[in-house]
């Protein structure tokens, strides 16, 4: 198991109850329906690539690989890039950082298919 990836993941988990917890009950009074969406959309996201996390830093134990740590680093990136921008656009409305969040979406699917290369790559190995 990697504790700090681990670590990482349970701080990233408590952003995203206490974003959602935001979005629920004090952002929807200073922004509109359609924005509260977009925010809670990134907290979704946040909270899908958390678990992912937690399964990369579980799967470390079984899967010594170094994609397992460009797995993390991928999700890390995509959970700053795809919901950093959304929760900055549902602050802001500014229509520029919209080009970012297309990036961290790319870098969900890196991860995700880094995750299945390590574990391709493991189960050749046996």
């Amino acid at each position: 198991m990697n504790k700090g990836l681990l670590l990482l993941a349970t701080l990233s988990g408590f952003m995203a109850v206490a974003l959602g917890a935001f979005a629920a009950h004090g952002l929807k009074t200073i922004a509109p329906p359609e924005l509260v969406s977009i925010f809670k959309l990134g907290v979704d996201y946040q909270f899908y690539h958390t678990f992912g996390l937690i399964a990369l830093a579980f799967s470390a134990h079984w899967i010594p690989s170094k994609l397992i740590n460009w797995a993390a680093y991928s999700f890390i990136a995509g959970i700053i890039l795809f919901s950093g921008s959304l929760y900055l656009y549902a602050f802001t409305g500014a229509k520029w950082i919209g080009p970012i969040t297309p990036m961290g979406g790319l870098c969900f699917l890196v991860g995700w298919l880094l995750f299945a290369a390590a574990i391709w790559h493991e189960k050749s190995a046996e």
